[in-house]
């Protein structure tokens, strides 16, 4: 599956609130007819700015079209050519497209009229016929090697999971059918289609007593059945005879929802997903909106919470066109599918209520693994579509499997199986083929970092990168010889773009070394990358770098201001700072201020900043998600506070042990380590450790909480931003993930929720809920406000936004948030 070109968004995990704190943004700006600026590569990731513009905290919360609106979801064209990028419009949120032709030179904007020509959801490249085909708004288009383009399907149908068959036809989805079409004739077959319904049958059984003695007593209800049955008998065999006419529909049950619907290449097999329907807002809540357009009090329905979730399994259902035949696939050939894997959990529980737990082997729900980061299916077909491999997961978060099809036995056969106690890295899941080969590629955590694998059939696996670095983004290049991928090998905070043999004769050869923060798209001819590069000081830009080449990548946009670079930002150190509970560092930037001097009398204030997501890293060397919260740090400096920005434990970026450090305890590591950065700026960076207050939003207002709770003098003010109160109230997804679920596990929530601990606070607290949130809805912030009414507690106050989702979206909502921050910060740590 490949990622939409067409919809530009920012994707992040669940709880960052960095969507408030990101812009969306930039783009050519200040540049005659958008020609780049000469601009040469920055090596130093931590380069200082200069300049002479005030800093203000009007001027960082202002629009972020100010900074400048960054390439966003840079891509190449459909014949391999050009790169393509979206561009946020000064003071709109529509976006415009940009090409750069043969990937140097100017950026020119693309008409609307002609975005067919490069823009696309899926996209398939046929190289031996010389076509590519890709989906534009819905439709088919072909492009040749000459440069013709031909419009295939022209409706409102929505076609889409364009595939490529082994006898070069296109294969595509449409509603619940798959298609196979001739893209030179335009004719077109439909494949199979499904129905979620049962098999027809001519006449109902009777129901009951009633029913049956009406059917024996009554001779024209007789005739009626009979009648009924010999059009029924017709049909079938119409059907049965002229099969080539027609594909006969598989019929999947009734009460269930069609989850996946994948073809073979051959055309002979496809496997179906289904499970009973669900829906993340079954069973939810609902949001009151009170600032609504027609004045009135409007109703959102927003999802369910993690108490109320329930375990879903998903069928797996082979699919034979040949026979018609449909098999449903058991996981019972799936090594733990059955085990007990929360019994200590259970029994743990059990015993805290004085009762008793008896392990026993049930079967697991199980369903297909989705990658949170990485747009890919979890069903992939060699190209002859002669195997089939699937991830799957338990819903329960502990195991994951790769499987592939026995065909002829019809069952599933283990592949590989990736167990944690804690749970499984909802990223780092990326797996297929090797081309003509029965050789599976894929990631996995199995010896504390996500690395790259292969595992022939029936074989032991072979592991292709190895270190204290963390793989992502992987792309197998057109030969299956290679894997290309970004990794923080050079440091954790340095992710640079590399490539491995994916025979293992040979090691990791490094291709970029730009420092800072670089991911990458190789290109269809696998001669090229585009490459975004960021620094600290510098937003995300575009540079190219053939693969050939073994100088430097090629710079191709300057999007940031002038404004923006006339200021004199502070650039953050990377610092190590040691832990005490692990024999890992913590690593975190620091800002200190321009004319910071460790010998002076007095001591500085300081400022922690707590990241959100739980699972981000923002303490590396590249452009923050968190820009407006990286502009105020500078501006802090200016007002004379020395500021830390920490990567916790259960922080991304750091292995499996660092992720998983929080299971069953959210708030207890990450409150350890908060300790442990404010000795540090005690120690090394001369701060008054009485004199250090603390912010975050999402999972880092959850963390503030859980710091002035827990451990009440470690800040002298904290302000939490849209923060969890109590995790039995958040999402399944995210919060299952850590926590097991509220029925199962009760003293993980207790143990991890701030509510529970609220009694704690000694120190000034600012709250800060918008109302309108349905990711951490406002009534966290709400039973939490009741909470410190009864208990009586005294210096807290809270702000409310009215229009702001978790993200927040107005400037103005922006300002006045965080001028209370600073007033709070003023007024108690000054």
């Amino acid at each position: 599956m490949i990622k939409s070109r067409l919809v530009v968004a920012v994707s992040l995990a669940l709880l960052t609130g960095a969507c408030a704190s990101t812009s969306t943004s930039t783009a050519l700006e200040n540049q005659p007819q958008n020609t780049p600026k000469p601009a040469t590569v920055q090596t130093e990731a931590l380069a200082s700015a200069t300049g002479t513009a005030d800093l203000t905290i009007e001027q960082i919360m202002a629009d972020q079209d100010w900074i400048g609106r960054e390439p966003q979801s840079a891509f190449w064209s459909p014949d391999g050519k050009d790169i393509l990028f979206y561009q946020k419009q000064q003071g709109s949120e529509l976006r415009d497209l940009y090409r750069i032709a043969n990937a140097s030179g100017a950026a020119v904007k693309v008409p609307l009229s002609e975005w067919h020509q490069y823009a696309y959801d899926d996209i398939v490249r046929n190289r031996a016929a010389g076509w590519v085909a890709y989906t534009f708004e819905g439709n088919i288009l072909v492009l040749d090697n000459a440069g013709q383009l031909k419009q295939l399907t022209r409706d409102d149908e929505r076609q889409y999971q364009l595939a490529l068959l082994a006898d070069g036809r296109l294969a595509y989805r449409e509603g619940d059918a798959l298609f196979a079409m001739d893209v030179t004739t335009g004719s077109r077959q439909q494949l199979l289609s499904v129905k979620m319904a049962d098999q027809p049958k001519a006449n109902k059984a009777p129901d009951d007593y009633i029913a049956e003695e009406q059917q024996k007593l009554i001779q024209f209800i007789q005739k009626q059945r009979r009648d009924r049955a010999e059009r029924f008998e017709r049909e079938q065999q119409l059907r049965q005879q002229n099969a080539s006419m027609t594909a006969a529909p598989f019929y999947l049950g009734d009460n269930q929802e069609l989850v996946a619907l994948s073809l073979s290449p051959n055309a002979k097999y496809a496997l179906a997903v289904i499970s009973e329907p669900t829906s993340w807002r079954d069973d939810g809540d609902i949001m009151p909106n009170y600032v609504a357009e027609d004045g009135r009090i409007e109703i959102e329905h927003v999802r369910r919470r993690v108490a109320d979730a329930k375990p879903v399994n998903q069928q797996l259902v082979l699919l034979d066109l040949t026979t018609h035949q449909q098999t449903p696939l058991t996981y019972n050939t799936l090594p733990g599918w059955n085990e007990d894997v929360l019994a200590a959990v259970k029994r743990e529980n059990a015993k805290a209520q004085g009762e008793s737990y008896q392990s026993h082997k049930a079967p697991r729900a199980i369903q297909l693994m989705q990658d949170w980061y990485w747009d890919q299916s979890a069903i992939q077909w060699t190209a002859d579509g002669n195997q089939v491999a699937v991830m799957l997961e338990a819903w329960d978060n502990k195991d994951r499997w790769i499987a592939t099809v026995d065909f002829a036995g019809k069952r599933l056969d283990s592949q590989h199986r990736l167990h944690d106690d804690a749970w499984i890295n909802y990223d780092h899941n990326q797996f297929g083929w090797l081309p003509n080969s029965k050789t599976l590629w894929f990631q996995s955590e199995q010896d504390g970092y996500s690395h790259l694998y292969t595992k022939a059939i029936g074989g032991d696996s072979k592991q292709l990168t190895k270190g204290s670095f963390v793989v992502e983004n992987a792309t197998l290049s057109n030969d299956g010889n290679t894997l290309y991928f970004k990794a923080n090998k050079p440091h954790p905070g340095n992710y640079e773009i590399y490539s491995v043999a994916t025979n293992g004769e040979s090691g990791i050869k490094a291709i970029t070394d730009l420092g800072g923060f670089n991911d990458f798209q190789l290109s269809p001819d696998n001669q090229r990358l585009i490459i975004t590069h960021s620094a600290a000081l510098q937003p995300p830009e575009l540079y190219s770098k053939a693969l050939s080449d073994s100088g430097k990548a090629k710079r191709l946009t300057h999007t940031v201001s002038e404004k923006f670079e006339s200021i004199d930002w502070t650039a953050p150190s990377i610092v190590a700072v040691p832990s005490s509970h692990v024999d890992r560092p913590i690593y975190s930037r620091v800002y200190f201020p321009k004319d910071f001097d460790p010998n002076r009398a007095q001591q500085y204030p300081a400022v922690v900043f707590i990241h959100g997501a739980g699972y981000l890293q923002n303490a590396h060397m590249g452009w923050s998600l968190y820009q407006r919260e990286f502009m105020f740090h500078s501006f802090l400096n200016k007002h004379g506070y020395v500021v830390l920005d920490l990567d916790y434990r259960g922080s991304k970026g750091y292995g499996r042990d660092w992720r998983t450090a929080i299971y069953r305890q959210m708030g207890t590591p990450e409150v350890e380590d908060l300790v442990d950065v404010v000795d540090w700026l005690g120690d090394n960076a001369h701060v008054d450790t009485q004199r250090v207050g603390t912010y975050g939003g999402s999972y880092g207002g959850f963390l503030t909480f859980m710091a002035l709770f827990k451990k009440p003098g470690l800040f002298q003010a904290g302000s939490a931003l849209r923060p969890v109160t109590d995790w039995a109230h958040y999402n399944t997804g995210y919060t299952a993930n850590i926590l097991n679920l509220p029925q199962n596990d009760p003293i993980a929530y207790r143990r991890s929720s701030p509510i529970y601990f609220a009694d704690g606070l000694q120190d000034a607290l600012l709250i800060n809920s918008p109302m309108v949130d349905d990711n951490v809805f406002f009534e966290d912030g709400v039973r939490l406000v009741q909470r410190l009414i009864e208990l009586e507690k005294q210096d807290w106050e809270t702000a409310i936004y009215p229009v702001e989702p978790h993200g927040f979206r107005q400037p103005s909502s922006w300002l006045n948030e965080y001028r209370r921050i600073f007033k709070l910060f003023e007024e108690n740590l000054k």
